[in-house]
């Protein structure tokens, strides 16, 4: 296996007979030179900045020197490749916002951009002259003391030389000694200036390119693969409820038709007839569940009218009388947040309708500050729930906190149960307002109609008197 680094090349025989040495002293040349321009540079920059600061022209050129390091840990990413086989990506992030103003914000809160600053003082003030300094005793001593013989053939015209203007050969014997003592000077030098090399390049990837890249950079990077995820999935979701409802539904549609026009031509009472009417009502039966299982998927309502509407719809379906209740007119929410607020209601209902034995639920919604929806469901049943027992509060949890979102759970023994769930979002663009009814002056959301299904009454009952404080579970998750 080929070693990927000037280290592990170091440890492999025939190291000096690779090309590994001298990209070592490629890498440390050009460090020293690329270290005394950042000098050079910085020194009149300060200089300039200082004079001009004067006339308050300078301060701006001053402030652009804390992205000093942004262009110089570019290039030493560059110069890893000559002694580093590995990737050398930065540790930045994308701006936050479009424009200068969101990069400037982005860099300066980013640690990447002060470690390189870092660095680039580190190279400019004492990593430069160090590597100058290992360059010359490693590599200049030893070459001129191989040098000795042609130094005494043609400088001391075979009777005397100095090697360095220090040392004094005189005599053919002592030059080629000299010139022994240099090539094992040199194959020394060739192991230390690859030691040094590697140091050099750990110490760069640390501070300007570090393996694992930035750990917040990586944290944004994730939540924002998730929150694309979730995007897909709904896409996904919205496309399997558009083909069954244009495809399979209008098919079964078109067969029920056909078998109810099959029924009038067949002669009443005979065997063709009661085979034509089982299969007219399984048809019947199929497309209602296919319809039930379409509004599962993603309910049209929810994508037409908003979550107020859905949430309103998913209350007239439950079997347990519920009352809903949104502080004010709701605004359009992005479709994720519709999405999880919505499913986080219906599963919800389901289990108060399955396990709670209540008689009355309450849902209640609140769009705070523009910024956070709040979501409460609230039973009177006989509480105990946990999270723990089941995965759907568990998949609502992961579902909710994707989104940055914390959905918690109280439901001491005896009841009530809270499922309580806080989303930060912003309202759609206006051009999204909701168009369902508008909540009356109490609060309480009017029931819209359902294609398809008769608008049912009100269920009747008082709501469920708000949880008071008292020992109980509670469960929590957040992202």
């Amino acid at each position: 296996m080929r070693p990927r680094n000037v280290c592990q090349a170091l440890n492999r025989p025939g190291y000096l007979l690779s090309p590994w040495p001298w990209r070592a002293v490629a890498y440390l040349l050009t460090g020293a030179v690329t270290g005394a321009a950042v000098l050079v540079g910085l020194s009149a920059a300060i200089a300039v900045g200082g004079v001009l600061a004067v006339v308050l022209v300078g301060l701006p050129l001053l402030a652009a020197l804390a992205f000093a390091g942004l262009p110089v840990a570019a290039l030493e990413r560059r110069r890893l490749r000559l002694v580093d086989g590995d990737d050398a990506p930065g540790a930045h992030a994308g701006p936050a916002a479009p424009g200068l103003r969101g990069w400037l914000a982005t860099r300066l809160r980013e640690r990447a951009t002060w470690r390189e600053l870092g660095h680039t003082l580190l190279t400019a003030c004492l990593l430069w002259p160090a590597e100058a300094l290992l360059l010359t005793v490693a590599l200049v001593v030893p070459l001129a003391t191989v040098a000795a013989p042609l130094l005494l053939a043609t400088v001391g015209g075979g009777r005397e030389t100095k090697v360095l203007k220090v040392w004094t050969v005189t005599g053919w014997p002592a030059a080629f000694g000299a010139a022994a003592l240099g090539v094992l000077l040199l194959a020394a030098g060739g192991y230390a200036l690859g030691a040094a090399a590697g140091a050099r390049a750990a110490l760069t990837r640390l501070l300007v390119a570090p393996r694992g890249g930035d750990p917040r950079a990586r944290v944004v990077e994730l939540t924002r693969s998730r929150a694309r995820l979730v995007d897909a999935f709904e896409g996904e979701r919205r496309r399997i409820e558009r083909d069954l409802h244009d495809g399979a539904q209008q098919r079964l549609v078109a067969l029920s038709m056909n078998l109810g026009l099959a029924r009038l031509d067949a002669p009443p009472g005979s065997p063709l007839a009661e085979q034509l009417a089982r299969a007219h009502e399984e048809a019947g039966a199929a497309l209602a569940e296919l319809r039930e299982l379409i509004h599962g998927i993603h309910p049209q309502v929810l994508a037409d009218y908003g979550l107020e509407a859905a949430v309103a719809d998913a209350a007239d379906r439950s079997p347990v009388p519920v009352d809903v209740e949104f502080a004010r007119s709701a605004p359009r929410l992005p479709q994720a947040v519709e999405a999880a607020a919505y499913f986080v209601v219906r599963e919800a209902l389901a289990n108060v309708a399955r396990h709670s034995g209540a008689r009355h639920a309450r849902v209640r919604a609140e769009h705070r500050d523009g910024r956070l929806l709040v979501l409460e469901v609230t039973d009177d049943g006989r509480g105990g729930a946990d999270s723990a027992r089941g995965t759907g509060l568990t998949g609502l949890a992961d579902r909710v906190s994707v989104l940055d979102g914390r959905l918690t759970l109280t439901s001491p023994p005896g009841g009530p149960t809270l499922l309580r769930v806080e989303i930060p979002c912003e309202p759609s663009r206006p051009g999204r307002s909701n168009p369902s009814s508008p909540a009356d002056r109490t609060g309480r959301s009017s029931r819209p109609d359902r294609p398809g299904r008769p608008d049912e009454p009100s269920r009747p009952g008082p709501p469920p008197t708000a949880p008071s404080p008292r020992p109980g579970t509670v469960t929590e998750a957040s992202a």
